[in-house]
């Protein structure tokens, strides 16, 4: 088995088309989405492209907060809410927080969008070891894939246990422009595909989403992995 994982879409619909039509040209069982789907500038379209394509989902803090209709980052859940109507806002329900697989070359795999009880908390490649160990405690697989911080990237714990982010198709932290993801099976081999940044960013700003403009300017210019990983170490320190 072959699988496609993709995270943090965050509603980015010509970034996710732009990675579908490349995964096409795989040869992919699946697709897997590690959470932050629907909460962005086409969460609607987002959501039925990828229910069309027939991918699974689990849950991430961003979809958590559409669902609830949050004010925590602002108006654009309730507005993404709006948009995904309560047809679609019962899908994102019904998503599970983890998702279990078998890949030929992995072993068992687990899909989670932070820890397999949690969308919330954050690490990255540099967390030590130690603490890692005590998130994953209860995990028996060889490999866990997550998103939420928006960087690919793989490590190893000293457990044996492979740990997998895709990195985000709609926003990412990697320091260029794109849309990023990775193959899993019978490694793992990370992706970048390439997307109309300037003309979806127009886009966002002609529908006037209720996005913060920093984001946008992200978008245009993505702050690169190492300060973003050190930003994220300092914020769990708090």
């Amino acid at each position: 088995m072959r699988i496609a994982a993709i995270s943090d879409i965050h509603g980015n619909l010509p970034a996710l088309e732009a990675v579908l039509a490349e995964i096409e040209q795989e040869d992919v069982d699946e697709i897997v989405v590690a959470g932050d789907t629907a909460h962005g500038p086409w969460p609607a379209e987002v959501l039925d492209l990828l229910v069309e394509r027939g991918a699974r989902n689990v849950r991430g803090n961003a979809d958590r907060e559409v669902i609830e209709r949050s004010d925590r980052f602002g108006p654009l859940a309730h507005w993404s809410a709006d948009r995904l109507g309560e047809r679609r806002l019962d899908v994102a329900r019904s998503w599970p927080l983890t998702l279990e697989l078998s890949i030929a070359g992995l072993g068992s795999v687990l899909v989670c969008h932070s820890t397999p009880t949690s969308d919330d908390p954050i690490y990255t490649r540099i967390t030590p070891d130690a603490e890692l160990a005590a998130m994953f405690e209860s995990v028996d697989a060889d490999v866990v894939v997550c998103g939420h911080t928006h960087m690919q990237y793989e490590r190893t714990l000293g457990s044996g246990l492979r740990i997998v982010n895709p990195g985000s198709v709609g926003l990412p932290y990697e320091g260029a422009r794109g849309a990023y993801w990775a193959l899993l099976g019978p490694d793992v081999e990370f992706r970048r595909t390439e997307y109309d940044v300037e003309a979806t960013v127009a886009a966002i700003e002609v529908m006037r989403v209720p996005v913060d403009g920093r984001l946008l300017e992200q978008l245009v210019e993505p702050p690169d992995s190492e300060s973003t990983t050190e930003y994220f170490e300092s914020m769990r320190g708090t």
